[in-house]
């Protein structure tokens, strides 16, 4: 590992520290401490990365979510020399595993999934653990996807229009899954029971894994599941692809319709995927992770991988990937008010 280090000029110099704290003088012991404190994070920063990374994913294993990031965590273990351990903490819209990486230490060694149901969730559920601007540090977007409508292939429609007349005559009778309480398969089809004016049941999962489980097997009627799940599913025949919920068709899956296109003007629900880090991480490390990221996101073999996957690859900086959390925060609360869910 120290070949590794010596090799990228990350080791530190520890003498230079001490050194850059006895050059205060007489300035006095607060700005002395407040060197060695800005020196010492200089230096962690420098011989950073010495351990495995923990990756903490608050999505089920399998979702679109979890395969995307499993990509580019690969790619981004090979550039910094470091193993990522990959850990899934599914449930309650991500609140399981979201308070998990608030608390663990601003050291660089945890790293955050986030997507679309954490600028949802504040506007669901009313106790939150943690709060997504205070308690993280944006590092980069790394994806945008869609959803497509899928359905199981015993529902007797094989159309948007005849899923939505089909709705109408069995009033809450078909059930639609979801990846969780305040995801964004949630919304998602909570605005598809708004814009078209049906009643449909609506049954949570630890995930979207368990969710496309029960697609399959048939115990509920139909999902909105992310393109790298739902195409497996569809070309195998185990589920009916109706429509994708982007404005525009996606290369992906050409032969899809939109919604928009098929009887829903102005239906739109698009899904994203990003780092994140617990705040207070030295910044020197965030902008290291975001350098490799959007390396890693710029190579061929990712982007041939994201598009088979159905997804474009789409890095930021910090800064720019915080103000697109506040935009979709404020986006998903007006979906929220709208459809009348209340916070739990």
């Amino acid at each position: 590992m120290n070949k590794i280090l010596n090799k990228n000029k990350y080791l530190c110099n520890p003498c230079a520290c001490a050194a850059a704290v006895s050059r205060v003088g007489g300035a006095g012991h607060i700005t002395a401490g407040v060197t060695l404190l800005l020196a010492s994070a200089a230096c962690f920063a420098q011989t950073w990365p010495a351990k495995p990374l923990r990756m903490i994913l608050p999505v089920g294993a399998g979702s679109a979510s979890d395969t995307i990031a499993r990509v580019v965590a690969r790619g981004l273990s090979d550039r910094l020399g470091q193993q990522i351990v990959m850990d899934n903490q599914p449930g309650a819209g991500g609140n399981i595993g979201m308070p998990l990486a608030a608390r663990a230490a601003p050291d660089g060694y945890t790293l955050l999934l986030v997507s679309s149901a954490q600028t949802i969730s504040p506007h669901i559920y009313s106790k939150l653990s943690y709060d997504l601007l205070r308690d993280f540090a944006p590092v980069s977007r790394i994806a945008d996807g869609l959803y497509m409508l899928a359905i199981h292939p015993s529902v007797p429609a094989h159309t948007l229009k005849e899923l939505i007349a089909l709705a109408r005559a069995r009033r809450g009778e078909l059930i639609f899954g979801s990846a969780g309480v305040g995801t964004g398969t949630h919304l998602t089809g909570e605005l598809f029971k708004a814009m078209t004016k049906i009643d449909l049941l609506h049954v949570p999962y630890r995930g979207a894994g368990p969710a496309i489980t029960d697609l399959v097997g048939g115990q509920i009627s139909m999902l909105f599941m992310g393109l790298p799940s739902g195409m497996p599913q569809r070309q195998s025949g185990k589920v009916r692809a109706l429509a994708v919920t982007s404005a525009q068709r996606s290369n992906a899956v050409r032969d899809l319709p939109t919604l928009a296109e098929s009887g829903l003007a102005g239906f739109e629900s698009t899904t994203w995927q990003g780092f994140a880090v617990p705040a207070a991480t030295p910044r020197e490390i965030i902008t290291r992770l975001n350098t490799e990221i959007a390396r890693v996101l710029q190579t061929a073999e990712i982007r041939e991988r994201f598009a088979a996957l159905g997804v474009e690859p789409l890095d930021s900086t910090p800064a720019q990937f915080g103000a697109y959390l506040q935009s979709e925060i404020d986006k998903w609360g007006k979906v929220v008010r709208a459809t009348g869910l209340a916070k739990q």
